[in-house]
């Protein structure tokens, strides 16, 4: 179309420079014509691999099968098959979900934790829909009587609905569920409704816009929305990232909410992502209590055995510490606010890092033996 509209007005200035020379004009249009016409049958499509994976061009040629690919409004969305047999979702040019079991765990702690945390949620409101796992592991929580769900590309619902509808539970056709495709930020600022639960699963912060969704005046915005038992949740990526970012989203989050814990996506021994719990009441939460609502909920039960977590002992093992462990790591820690977006910048210095593993165990390493949730 860019070609096509390039081609066409340069037809029409060459026009007007030429109209005192009718004779020719028919030969001129012609000509220009055929000129746009082959001009645009020669723009090669732009390739998948580059609308899945951007700049990682070493990624291309590892998937298996593209079952979807499209440019939305916001952003490109692709669903592939990767060369491990596991179906990939991609937006913005890179991965941000799988239904791997390792990727499959954190996306659904970021629903089970909060869900659990809190003493009865009713209010869920999830920010990014991504594959829709998050969204789908409320629905196993019999107290949860509505979900709202804002995502800001039409596609990434589409995609969610048709291509993991298995691992998320349905969710996107659930009458439970209420979506609103929006930007989180302006959603939270114009709605008047509380919610028990925020959970937030942006994507990276060096993607455009991302940063935006670590700041204070976000979590103000989150905190503003809670009912006064509320959880909110936040996904922190350990890895593609470097010490610098990961110290400032943490000191942003629990500025805003100081009672915090600390959950490995993984184990504790390796660093890959962390899902971190704010809470603004007393609640707490204890191996009694998670042994008790897994035993008394069968599904829920199934859902985290499905992702290696089989009993209250395998779940409790991701329990990193709470959030006042890192007060002597965070003191050199920079704030993002909205009037510098100082974590975009900082994110942005190292998208090739491989530092998760160092950057989690100097997080670790600052774990106190004071009981299960220090919160």
């Amino acid at each position: 179309m860019l070609t096509a509209c390039a081609g066409l007005s340069g037809i029409v200035m060459l026009a007007a420079l030429m109209r005192q020379r009718s004779h020719r004009r028919v030969p001129l249009f012609a000509g220009g014509l055929l000129a746009c016409c082959v001009a645009v049958a020669l723009v090669p499509a732009v390739p998948n691999g580059l609308l899945a994976y951007g700049r990682t061009v070493e990624n291309w040629p590892t998937t298996r099968q593209f079952f979807f690919v499209g440019e939305g409004l916001d952003s490109p969305v692709v669903v592939s098959e990767s060369g491990a047999g596991f179906r990939c979702f991609h937006v913005a040019g890179k991965v941000e979900a799988t239904n791997s079991p390792s990727d499959m765990r954190t996306q659904r702690l970021l629903g089970h934790l909060p869900a659990m945390v809190h003493p009865e949620p009713k209010t869920v409101l999830v920010v990014g829909c991504g594959s829709g796992m998050t969204t789908g592991s409320f629905l196993l929580h019999p107290s949860v009587e509505r979900i709202v769900l804002c995502e800001m590309e039409s596609n990434v619902i589409h995609t969610a609905r048709k291509y993991f509808a298995e691992e998320n539970g349905g969710v996107l056709d659930d009458p439970k569920l209420e979506i609103v495709i929006d930007d989180a930020r302006h959603f939270l600022a114009t709605t008047k409704d509380k919610f028990d639960i925020i959970t937030a699963d942006p994507i990276h912060p060096w993607v455009r816009g991302a940063a935006s969704l670590y700041t204070t005046e976000f979590y103000d915005l989150c905190r503003s929305r809670l009912t006064p038992n509320g959880v909110v949740t936040q996904w922190v990526p350990l890895y593609e990232s470097n010490p610098a970012a990961v110290k400032c989203e943490m000191a942003t989050f629990l500025q805003a909410f100081p009672r915090s814990s600390l959950w490995s996506g993984q184990n504790l021994a390796t660093g890959y992502d962390l899902v971190v719990v704010g809470t603004i009441g007393d609640q707490d939460i204890s191996p009694r209590t998670i042994t008790h609502r897994l035993r008394s909920n069968p599904p829920l039960q199934q859902s985290l055995t499905e992702i290696g977590l089989p009993n209250s002992e395998s779940l409790l093992s991701r329990f990193a510490g709470d959030g006042a462990i890192l007060t002597d790591w965070l003191r050199d820690a920079q704030i993002n606010r909205d009037r510098n977006l100082r974590l975009q910048y900082l994110a942005g210095l190292s998208p090739e890092s491989q530092t998760a593993q160092e950057i989690f165990q100097a997080m670790v390493s600052q774990r106190r033996s004071a009981g299960l949730m220090g919160i």
